[in-house]
Formats: structure tokens, C-alpha cells, sequence
């Protein structure tokens, strides 16, 4: 078990209990998703997540092809009903499958984190219809059919709250000029969120978006830390921790007047 999993031991309270989440792109222990799933399992929150080992394989931060398995473990070990699936979102038939899965193992989902992303560098000198295509479906395809599917699943029933949080990476705050595929479709999210929200709010679901700005989980060299870190008032970089506790409020009763928002939690993050 992790240091963070050890954590989790013992601190569940119930203040979700009655709620099932899904967590989209959980494939990595150190990743902001794995953070999502333990920080809504503290709260009492049975989680289903997914996982693409094919996609992360190919970076040198990807980890250990047990790492699902080893998280599903860690979550159901500290309480909660848990369990992992493998699924592709870039397929446009996977996103209802998914959640049937879901369903089927830990009943209906009432929390929905839209966290899976693609993104490559490109820049215009490389930019071509497969690199936006593959971009596409799966942060702007897959989590707009995830999100509609579930908001016409979900039943509000007591104690249960429906809630969508999507992450986003500040497309809106300053430009990325190397990830021009990457910022388009995430963009793309944010302005889905503010549109989706009063669809929605009718059925009870709040939808909200979630910037945790540059996040040390794993993929940031050293060379790119040195840099980072001038940029950071605080004097640290931002943590998968930090994000997925803005994430689990939003999923809770707290947030029950919150939506349509961007809210950017970075750390005052310095962009120029």
C-alpha cells in the first residue's frame, strides 16, 4: 500500500456514503486521478474507475501495469465497494458501456469525474488531422457522451448528489503553444461545462470544471521543475492531492449552489 493509501486507513466518514462515483483516467498511483478516487473514498464514496495501460505505456512516467489493480485494492482495504475497468474512451460506443460496467458492479453513479485526457506535443509545424482526431475523441468526444449518458441515467434520491466535475489545464488563463490539439479540445471542455450546467440543474446535477494548473505527478523533469517552482509563489509545485480536494468538495453538499464554474485552484500560479 502506498503512503497515501496508509493514510486513507481508517478515515472514512460518511458523509457520501450513499453516493457511487466515476472516475475517468485513474491508470496511474501517482496520477491526479488515483488522488480523485482515494479523496472521494475518505468521504465514503464507492468508486468505479478507468484505465488505458496501451496510452500511459508509452510515456517513461507510466508506472507498473499492476497499478489499477493495486488501487482498486488500496480503496476496497480502507472501506469502500471499489473496482477498475479498462476501457478506451476514444471509441464513441465505450462511454455508455462504461458506465454500465459501473452500474452493474457498484449500482447507479450519482458522481461523475471527467478526468481521462490525451495530449501530445505538437505546435502548428506539426499539427495534422490525426493528432487533432485523436485529441478529440477522447477529451472532447468522450467525456461530452459520458457526461450526456449519465445526466440521463441519474435519479436523484436521498442522499444522493448529482454531481460532474471536469478537469481542465487553464486553456483559458494563457495560451499553449506547443499543445495547440491539446488546449483546443480542453477549451472546448470548459465552454461544455457552462452550457451543460442549467441543461441540467433541472434533474439536480450540478457541472463544474476544475483547473489545478502545472501538478507534480510524475511527468515533470527536472530541468521543467527548476523552472516551474519561480513561478509558484507558495515555493512548491501543485500536488495530485490539491486538485483531487477541490474535486471532492465540489462533489459533496457543500457545493450544492456551485455550477456552470471554471474554478482554478493553482496556487497562484504565475503565467507571465
Amino acid at each position: 500500500m502506498s503512503a497515501i493509501g496508509a493514510r486513507l486507513e481508517g478515515t472514512i466518514v460518511a458523509e457520501l456514503a450513499e453516493n457511487v462515483a466515476l472516475v475517468t483516467g485513474a491508470t496511474r498511483q501517482q496520477g491526479i486521478g488515483a488522488a480523485i478516487c482515494r479523496a472521494l473514498a475518505a468521504r465514503g464514496v464507492d468508486v468505479a474507475f478507468s484505465h488505458w495501460r496501451p496510452y500511459d505505456a508509452a510515456f517513461p512516467w507510466s508506472g507498473a501495469d499492476s497499478e489499477p489493480e493495486e488501487l482498486e485494492r488500496e480503496l476496497t482495504g480502507a472501506g469502500v465497494r471499489a473496482t477498475a475497468i479498462e476501457c478506451d474512451l476514444s471509441d464513441p460506443e465505450v462511454p455508455a458501456r462504461l458506465l454500465d460496467a459501473a452500474e452493474e458492479r457498484l449500482g447507479p453513479v450519482s458522481i461523475l469525474v471527467n478526468n481521462a485526457a490525451y495530449s501530445t506535443n505538437d505546435g502548428y509545424e506539426r499539427l495534422d488531422a490525426a493528432t487533432i482526431d485523436a485529441h478529440y475523441a477522447v477529451n472532447l468526444r468522450g467525456a461530452m457522451l459520458l457526461t450526456a449518458e449519465f445526466a440521463r441515467r441519474f435519479v436523484p434520491g436521498e442522499g444522493r448528489y448529482g454531481r460532474v466535475v471536469n478537469l481542465t489545464s487553464g486553456q483559458g488563463l494563457g495560451p499553449m503553444p506547443d499543445e495547440l490539439a491539446y488546449g483546443a479540445t480542453k477549451g472546448a471542455i470548459e465552454a461544455f461545462t457552462r452550457s451543460l450546467a442549467p441543461a441540467v440543474a433541472g434533474k439536480g446535477i450540478t457541472v463544474n470544471a476544475v483547473n489545478p494548473g502545472p501538478t507534480d505527478s510524475g511527468w515533470i523533469s527536472a530541468e521543467l521543475r527548476e523552472k516551474l517552482l519561480t513561478k509558484f509563489p507558495m515555493g512548491r509545485l501543485g500536488t495530485p492531492e490539491d486538485a483531487a480536494r477541490i474535486v471532492a468538495w465540489l462533489a459533496g453538499p457543500e457545493a450544492g449552489w456551485v455550477t456552470g464554474q471554471v474554478i482554478t485552484s493553482e496556487g497562484g500560479f504565475l503565467r507571465s
